[in-house]
């Protein structure tokens, strides 16, 4: 019995599940047909003597829907492979690839298109990326579309009332590539390409051989042809095939270049042998084109071995989602179900080893949990019961029984693939004069290599074999495919390094901007600070009982969500006291609240809520300095008009804020306290952490304003916040971070997501965007200047001082040239943060 998973797109209701259960049950030799509409995959297992994949599948697209390429079950062969690994949620944040399902995304802001993420082989460079964009953007209905060559892969935001899913997959395949859904789980090249690098071995050096004097076959001329003719038109197909769709496009890329070059080679070895007398006898160039295939082959194929490993970060996360769940049955006991089957409120029991296969809060139970997956912190974490839990954590030791609150694409693992894939499709802006210059690439190379046959052959009157291998050396050397790499390799490889790290890169692009930041405005409560304030002073009128004072701040305090006003509460109760009733209530953002208890107006916020109202606070003020010189926020109550209260609450800095400071300020960069609170308290706590600059008493709509004002200034400003009043500051900054414990809007709004809330990951995102941007500069440099110094050397400029380079080096020095772009950007793995 085999089992497989089949990525299916088209799926809208439960109604399209049943029929596709239904066709696939349907076939001989099936015995079970599993479909899942929030995975939007099916598991098929059957009997291989009765029935095949190819047929199941044709069922499946026979009843209207898209499929991906099958894979064996994880079960058996333990790899991870699900839709998430691939199409991204086609219906993005609100809808699938035909319709609505609900919402669909965890931590990422909603689209009213649909979006596909699409696995497409036979890129080379970047001239190949712009083939495929050029013949999907072609197609009505389509928005945008963004394709990488480095990760193999492409999204297309799309109308689906316009134009469907197999009609974008069918323009990329008729460009002259292999488009389908899914994600490329092959690691250096499939067994399809192996075989034919034996094979191209296999001919190749027989050749070389006989060339090289050391066999002689019977009739060698012949031999020679037969094997180079094989050769020329079953390993060397594939340049010919892309060169064709290239030109077809109106583009020119590396495919191109090599099918001119081995076609020089073959063409006049052929003209040759079969004309001798008029060529004297001259030296043919089959080894020459041999090798050129042999070589650029065997490039591409290490090539793509190295470009696999860019992307194992992600690879790792999508393996950590489990397959089955436990699931508690309700008349007691439980059952092994595909966690596709598990459901919103359903009991999941979790042993020792385990894997979290939900979302959700323990319910019974204690075990340490090992959250290193996903927020980077090697320290396992104790969970209790009413803790939350996250799918794809691994528990260590206990039992746990947990209640899923999200399942399928709606978990906060599912959320971090989908967001580190859009990450990794991203073009950074830098990647811009990479395009540039490969657009022009080819046609250039060319014309040099023209004028260099032409200046050896007519000028120089050198013989036609020696002018013929300069012209096909240039052809061969030169390599866009290093310019196309340089980006997106080191893009992939920065994405990848940031999620193990709990630093979660929503686009692409903000690892190049980050690097430029040069001022930084952080917010101070939850961000700067736990975000748990504490009641650690209070003041009142001698006239007001101590019950009175906090019960009635209390009443007030119940009607906001900010965390001092829950301070408030948390003492009130801790004391005994109970919250007065209130008849009516207001909350200003940033001020504090009104309210009406037993017919009194009543106030409790800040000192600038105290005097928009005219409320007299001088009595308090002497106390309230000394609790503001010692970085305390102090709050005020006024009942009818008179203050008759005040109270002191301390948020303790964040645990390795001021390492943090120090690190980013030893880096050139400014940083600014943005707050609510008072400027004395402000800059107690700024001078407390080592924070450059405060701007005190700031309302939410202020700290946009400030944004603006600092990027007039000329600065490059990143916003740091957690909660909902910092959303328009972070869409306004050039980098906006989000602090993973903050609230869903601040997540949503960020460009960066921490999701430890370690304040140290500020400074660490910064040194990684650095070097990342560093690792793309190098890969630039190195990719034009190998083009700089080997296209003269190949056309023979160097002759003269006996530096030539032969077709043969020519190409091995071109496959070189991508893998060491390729093995360049890997070096980012190493990259740790600077000690502060």
């Amino acid at each position: 019995m085999k089992s497989i998973h089949v990525p299916i797109e088209g799926m809208t209701c439960q109604g399209c599940v049943a029929t596709v259960r239904n066709v696939v049950s349907a076939l001989p030799g099936v015995e079970s047909a599993d479909v899942s509409l929030g995975a939007k995959e099916g598991r098929f297992s059957f009997d291989e003597s009765a029935v095949d994949p190819e047929t199941i599948i044709d069922a499946i697209e026979g009843a209207g829907f898209v499929t991906g390429p099958p894979a064996a079950d994880p079960t058996v062969d333990g790899a991870a492979c699900s839709m998430t690994e691939g199409v991204a949620a086609a219906g993005g944040a609100d809808r699938s690839v035909r319709g609505a399902n609900g919402p669909e995304r965890a931590i990422v802001a909603p689209n009213p298109e649909s979006r596909v993420r699409l696995r497409i082989g036979g890129m080379s460079c970047a001239a190949c990326s712009r083939t495929v964009e050029k013949a999907v953007t072609s197609l009505p209905g389509v928005s945008s579309v963004v394709v990488n060559v480095a990760a193999e892969a492409a999204s297309v935001r799309f109308d689906p009332d316009r134009v469907d899913i197999r009609r974008i997959v069918d323009a990329v395949n008729r460009a002259g590539y292999k488009a389908s859904l899914g994600r490329n789980e092959e690691v250096g090249g499939g067994l399809r390409d192996r075989l034919w690098l034996l094979w191209t071995v296999a001919l190749a050096l027989p050749i070389v051989l006989i060339q090289q004097g050391r066999l002689h076959p019977p009739v060698e001329a012949l031999t020679l042809v037969a094997l180079a003719t094989a050769l020329q038109f079953t390993s060397g197909w594939r340049f010919y095939r892309g060169a064709w769709y290239s030109l077809r496009a109106g583009t020119a890329n590396m495919d191109v270049l090599v099918a001119l070059g081995i076609s020089a080679a073959y063409g006049y070895s052929i003209l040759v042998v079969s004309f001798p007398g008029l060529f004297g006898g001259a030296h043919t160039f089959f080894e020459t084109a041999a090798t050129l295939i042999l070589f650029i082959r065997v490039g591409k194929m290490l090539e793509a071995s190295a470009r696999g490993k860019a992307d194992d970060a992600l690879r790792a996360l999508i393996r950590l989602k489990p397959i089955t769940a436990r699931r508690l049955m309700p008349g007691g006991g439980e059952e092994e179900v595909s966690v596709s089957d598990v459901a919103v409120g359903d009991l999941v029991r979790l042993r020792p080893g385990d894997s979290m296969p939900v979302d959700g809060v323990v319910e019974e139970g204690t075990s340490s949990v090992d959250e290193s997956s996903v927020t980077g912190e090697s320290i396992p974490v104790r969970k209790e019961r009413r803790d939350a839990v996250t799918g794809g954590t691994t528990v260590i030791d206990g039992n746990l029984t947990v209640r899923a609150t999200a399942v399928g694409e709606n978990t906060f693992l599912s959320g971090m693939v989908r967001l580190v894939e859009e990450a990794q499709l991203d073009k950074a802006p830098i990647q811009r004069f990479a395009d540039r210059v490969s657009g022009v690439f080819v046609p250039i190379v060319i014309l040099l290599a023209t004028i260099t046959f032409a200046v050896w052959q007519f000028l120089l009157h050198s013989s036609l074999p020696f002018s013929l291998a300069r012209a096909v050396a240039v052809l061969v050397v030169a390599c866009p495919c290093a310019l196309g790499l340089a980006t997106p390799t080191a893009i992939l490889v920065g994405t990848g390094v940031g999620l193990r790290r709990g630093i979660l890169f929503k686009r692409g692009s903000v690892l190049e901007r980050i690097a430029r930041v040069n001022t930084i405005l952080f917010d101070k409560t939850g961000t700067i600070t736990e975000g748990k304030p504490v009641l650690t002073g209070e003041a009142f009128s001698k006239e007001r009982s101590e019950e009175d004072v906090l019960g009635l701040a209390a009443a007030g305090a119940a009607r906001s969500n900010h965390p001092l006003s829950k301070a408030i509460v948390v003492a009130a109760s801790e004391r005994g006291f109970a919250a007065r009733a209130v008849s009516g209530s207001e909350e200003i953002p940033g001020i504090g609240v009104k309210f009406v208890v037993g017919g009194s107006d009543c106030l409790l916020g800040n000192k600038r809520l105290m005097r928009e109202n005219d409320v007299d606070t001088d009595g308090f003020e002497e106390q309230v300095k000394k609790w503001e010189g010692e970085g305390r926020t102090v709050v005020y109550l006024a009942s009818g008009g008179a203050t008759i209260g005040v109270f002191a609450l301390r948020d303790e800095p964040r645990e390795g804020v001021t390492d943090a400071i120090a690190r980013i300020e030893n880096a050139g960069i400014r940083t600014v306290l943005v707050t609510g609170d008072r400027k004395r308290t402000a800059e107690g706590i700024a001078a407390h952490i080592g924070l450059g600059s405060v701007h005190a008493e700031v309302l939410p709509e202020g700290k946009a304003a400030l944004v603006e004002e600092v990027r007039r200034e000329g600065g490059v400003v990143a916003m740091v916040g957690d909660g909902i009043n910092d959303a328009p500051a972070l869409a306004r900054a050039d980098v906006g971070i989000a602090v993973g414990a903050g609230t869903d809007v601040a997540k949503e709004t960020g460009d960066v997501v921490l999701i430890r809330s370690d304040p140290s990951d500020v400074a660490s995102a910064i040194e990684l965007g650095r070097a990342t941007l560093g690792k793309i500069r190098q890969n630039l440099f190195w990719a034009l200047i190998y083009n700089i110094l080997a296209i003269p050397l190949a056309a023979g400029v160097f002759a003269r001082w006996g530096l030539l380079m032969s077709p043969e080096a020519a190409a091995a020095a071109m496959a070189f040239s991508s893998i060491s772009v390729v093995l360049n950007s890997l070096d980012l793995k190493r990259w740790r943060p600077v000690a502060a």
